[in-house]
């Protein structure tokens, strides 16, 4: 599946009046987050169950997603991401529909996804300061989100 065809499905889905915009608005916020999740837990080339167990995880909480739920949107994220050539398609939807807090929040994510494992990979890190750098996340916060996700680790 493309990511076309999966954009254009979540817009079949949801077309109609204000509401249904904001129901819109909301899976493709979903979906962006996850995509870039993905990305992060598949970039050092290796997808370790840690990783895809706190993805799974994360994604659950913040959307407060059913079993169901989170299939279907991994499995959209996973062909979007696949799809990509950039992080420029997932961050866009990121700082259009989150404020500053949201996007922190999207970078503590990341952090808790590539640090998962007990290992930081030097793709990882790059990628979560790219990310950073795109959602408009300083260097500061960037890493206090490191240090707080990783004495939560021990």
């Amino acid at each position: 599946m493309s990511v076309w065809s999966s954009l254009k499905g979540v817009v079949d889905r949801v077309l109609g009046g204000e509401e249904s915009a904001g129901n819109l608005r909301e899976e493709e916020l979903r979906l962006a987050a996850a995509a870039l999740l993905v990305h992060a837990s598949q970039i050092d080339g290796e997808v370790d169950p840690e990783e895809r167990k706190t993805l799974k995880a994360l994604l659950k909480a913040r959307f407060a997603l059913g079993d169901e739920e989170l299939r279907k949107i991994l499995k959209e994220a996973e062909a979007w991401e696949h799809d990509s050539v950039d992080l420029y398609g997932f961050t866009s939807v990121l700082c259009r529909e989150l404020d500053q807090e949201g996007r922190q929040r999207m970078v503590e994510m990341l952090w808790e996804i590539v640090l998962a494992d007990g290992v930081l990979h030097e793709f990882e890190s790059n990628l979560v300061w790219r990310a950073s750098e795109l959602l408009g996340v300083s260097t500061h916060d960037r890493v206090r989100l490191r240090k707080l996700v990783e004495s939560r680790a021990g």
